[in-house]
């Protein structure tokens, strides 16, 4: 009898947990980094090619390596936003990831009209953490006669567009506290506004969906284009059909169309998979590539990415 009794407790607490993780909204994934000027002041930075154009990026491993602060920092904010309810990607074991895996070339060429797309170190951290929000923060250490002040500025972004969604800034009291300490007693202090403000960002895409871009062109040789006719129907016209079909809501925005090129602007796809994982633009526009495989258009295709938000679908041939 009593093992019974035990046994119902145990199904009661264990119910209870559950309801109690359900009624909880599901926070977005963050991934925490130094924000440019942070680097670029401290000389953590590093150029790379993007379509011939030499860019000055932060070097986040660099950083890591070498500034005694950065790690305590992000531990100590990284642990607060846990304990908000936030899941977190660690961005350095990311960048160490990262080197494990075979270089990718950092640009890929069309034949048809020489156009590029590259992915730049970021996009490629990014990709590999597929987090939902990136958050980049500065701060600054200044000494005074009552001890150090810490001033700070902590950004989140969209991972996959870019956006600033939630900003916040702020001081800390003057004090002999630990730097991280500080740090993180400011943002706790202006902490309601900025999370509110990324609970509505990632509620509306929750609602609306994801945004992302896509693109779709043709090869030179391929011998069709996006007016080419299927059963008296343009290729053009089926695109944009499976485009309404997949998209949340049927929302997105066809920003150039023409005979070799499709631009689609703020589309907004699935936060998550079949599989319940994370849905990219990669994955949103596999499905079109497999759609387009199909009979009646037996149309091969070579799928290509820049990080998390943009996809392009080159026609004709891999």
């Amino acid at each position: 009898m009593q093992i019974f009794k035990c046994r119902i407790l145990f199904l009661l607490v264990m119910l209870a947990a559950s309801l109690t993780s359900l009624a909880q909204p599901k926070k977005p994934t963050l991934m925490i980094l130094p924000s440019d000027n942070w680097c670029n002041q401290r000389f953590f930075m590093t150029q790379y090619n993007d379509q011939g154009t030499q860019k000055k990026i932060p070097n986040y491993k660099q950083a890591f390596q070498e500034d005694t602060e950065l790690a305590q920092v992000i531990a100590k904010l990284g642990a607060f936003m846990l304990s908000e309810g936030y899941t977190l990607k660690d961005a350095e074991q990311e960048l160490k990831k990262l080197e494990q895996v075979s270089a990718e070339d950092n640009v890929t060429s069309s034949s048809n009209s020489g156009s590029d797309l590259s992915e730049s170190p970021l996009d490629k951290l990014k990709k590999r953490a597929k987090s939902d929000i990136i958050l980049q923060l500065w701060w600054e250490v200044n000494s005074t006669g009552g001890g150090n002040v810490i001033r700070y500025t902590l950004d989140a972004f969209d991972a996959y567009t870019g956006k600033r969604i939630a900003s916040s800034t702020g001081n800390s009291k003057a004090s002999d506290k630990f730097v991280p300490d500080l740090l993180l007693k400011a943002v706790k202090d202006n902490f309601s506004l900025f999370n509110s403000q990324i609970d509505n960002y990632f509620n509306d895409m929750k609602k609306n969906g994801r945004e992302v871009i896509v693109k779709i062109k043709t090869w030179k040789n391929w011998g069709k284009d996006l007016e080419e006719e299927f059963n008296g129907k343009e290729l053009n016209e089926y695109i944009a059909g499976w485009m309404k079909s997949n998209t949340v809501k049927g929302n997105f925005n066809t920003t150039d169309n023409s005979e070799s090129y499709i631009l689609y602007e703020q589309v907004r796809i699935p936060l998550f998979n079949e599989s319940g994982d994370a849905m990219d633009a990669r994955d949103f526009v596999r499905g079109l590539q497999k759609y387009l495989k199909a009979a009646p258009f037996n149309i091969t295709s070579k799928l290509m990415t820049r990080g998390l938000g943009e996809a392009m679908l080159v026609l004709g041939e891999k």
